[in-house]
C-alpha cells in the first residue's frame, strides 16, 4: 500500500521570498521522486501580499489552515514595512507562538567551491527560539520592552527551567547524531541569574548524555573561537539572542548566510526557515540566492520523517543537500557567493543533479 501524501505548507513571503521559495518548492519535488514520496503542496496568503487580499500579513485562514499541517516552509518577511498596525508584530512571530515553535536549528558549514573564512567549520546552534530578551517572545501578552518615560527604554529577559530543559536535551540528541559533542554558551558570569539558570540546566541535562563530551563558553569567548578554532566546536547551545548573533557569525564563516539553513520546530511541527531576511533591494531581478530555503526545506524534510518514520522524507532530503553540495563543488554559485548564476540556474543546476 502507498503512504498518504506529505502536505506541506508554502507561504512565500515578501522580497525574494517569492523567487526562492518556488525553487526550493521545485527541488523537493524533484528530490522526492527518488525515494517515491508524494508532496502536496498547500499555498496559503502570507506577508504584504496577504495585507492586501486579507487585511491581515497572516490571515485567520492561513492559521486555520497550518492547524492541518504539520510541516512548512516560511519565506521571509519584511515587516518593518508594512504599514501600521501591521508592523507591530513580525508575522514570524506570530507563527512561532501559535505552534510553540520552541528550538530554532542553525547549521553553518563550508561547502567545497564556495568561499569560506572558516573552511573547516560544521557546526549546529541550537538556539532556545521562546525565552530570553526578544520582546516578541517572552512575554505571554504585551512586549518585554517598555518605556516608563521617552528617555528611558527598559527589557525585561525570561528564562525558566522549563524551556531551558527542552532545549537543552534538543541539542544533546542531535549531538549524538553528529560528533558527540555540545558547546553551552552562556554568560553567567555576568547575567548570573538568567544564563546562569540556562547553564545550570544545561549541567544536569548533561547527565543524561554520558556518552557525549560537554564543554561551555561564554559568549563573548564564543564569537572569538568561531573565529580562530571553528573546527573545535559541533553542537552549540544557548538562549535565544545569543544563539541568533552567533548563528549569523557562523553563517557568514561557511560562506554567506545566503547558504544559512535553519527551522523552527516543536515536537509535531517543523518550520523551513532561511536565516536571511527579504532582501527587497533585489527582489524580481532574478540574482537571490536559493541555497538557504532550499537547504532549509532539506531540514525539514528530514525532521518530519525522523518523527514520523517516513525513511522517504529523509532520503529526499539527503538528496537535496548532495545536489546542492554538488553544484556548488562546480562552482555555480549567485552574485553573493562571486558567481554568475542566477537563482532560476542555480535551481537547475540543483535538480539535474537530482538526475
Amino acid at each position: 500500500m502507498s503512504e498518504s501524501p506529505v502536505r506541506v505548507g508554502v507561504l512565500a513571503g515578501d522580497g525574494i521570498g517569492p523567487e526562492i521559495v518556488p525553487a526550493a518548492v521545485a527541488v523537493a519535488e524533484a528530490a522526492a521522486r527518488g525515494p517515491g514520496v508524494s508532496l502536496q503542496w498547500v499555498e496559503l496568503p502570507f506577508g504584504r501580499a496577504a495585507i492586501e487580499s486579507h487585511g491581515d500579513p497572516v490571515p485567520d485562514d492561513t492559521l486555520r489552515a497550518l492547524d492541518d499541517l504539520d510541516l512548512w516552509i516560511l519565506g521571509p518577511h519584511d515587516s518593518a514595512s508594512y504599514p501600521p498596525p501591521h508592523a507591530a508584530r513580525t508575522p514570524g512571530a506570530v507563527i512561532r507562538s501559535r505552534y510553540g515553535l520552541f528550538a530554532n536549528l542553525r547549521p553553518a558549514r563550508a561547502f567545497p567551491g564556495v568561499r569560506a573564512t572558516a573552511p573547516d567549520i560544521d557546526v549546529l546552534i541550537v538556539r532556545e527560539n521562546t525565552e530570553g530578551l526578544y520582546a516578541d517572545r517572552n512575554m505571554f501578552a504585551g512586549s518585554g520592552e517598555f518605556m516608563p518615560t521617552p528617555d528611558v527604554a527598559l527589557a525585561v529577559g525570561m528564562v525558566t527551567r522549563a524551556a531551558s530543559e527542552r532545549i537543552a536535551r534538543v541539542a544533546f540528541e542531535a549531538a549524538r547524531q553528529r560528533s558527540s559533542r555540545v558547546t553551552i554558551v552562556h554568560k553567567a558570569n555576568v547575567l548570573r541569574l538568567t544564563t546562569g539558570l540556562f547553564r545550570d540546566v544545561c549541567r544536569v541535562v548533561a547527565q543524561d548524555f554520558p556518552d557525549v563530551d560537554v564543554d561551555e563558553q561564554h559568549v563573548d569567548a564564543m564569537a572569538a573561537h568561531l573565529v580562530r578554532r571553528p573546527a573545535d566546536f559541533d553542537v552549540v547551545v544557548t538562549e535565544n539572542l545569543f544563539g541568533d548573533i552567533l548563528s549569523d557569525l557562523a553563517g557568514e564563516l561557511a560562506g554567506s548566510l545566503g547558504i544559512a539553513a535553519s527551522v523552527n520546530c516543536s515536537d509535531t511541527k517543523v518550520m523551513a526557515q532561511a536565516t536571511h531576511g527579504a532582501a527587497p533591494d533585489i527582489a524580481g531581478r532574478g540574482v537571490a540566492n536559493p541555497a538557504a530555503i532550499i537547504l532549509s526545506t532539506a531540514m525539514a524534510l528530514r525532521q518530519h520523517g525522523d518523527a514520523v518514520s517516513r525513511p522517504g522524507l529523509v532520503a529526499a532530503a539527503e538528496a537535496i543537500e548532495a545536489a546542492v553540495a554538488a553544484a556548488f563543488a562546480r562552482s555555480i554559485a549567485t552574485a553573493d557567493l562571486g558567481g554568475t548564476a542566477s537563482t532560476a540556474r542555480f535551481t537547475d543546476e540543483v535538480i539535474a543533479e537530482l538526475g
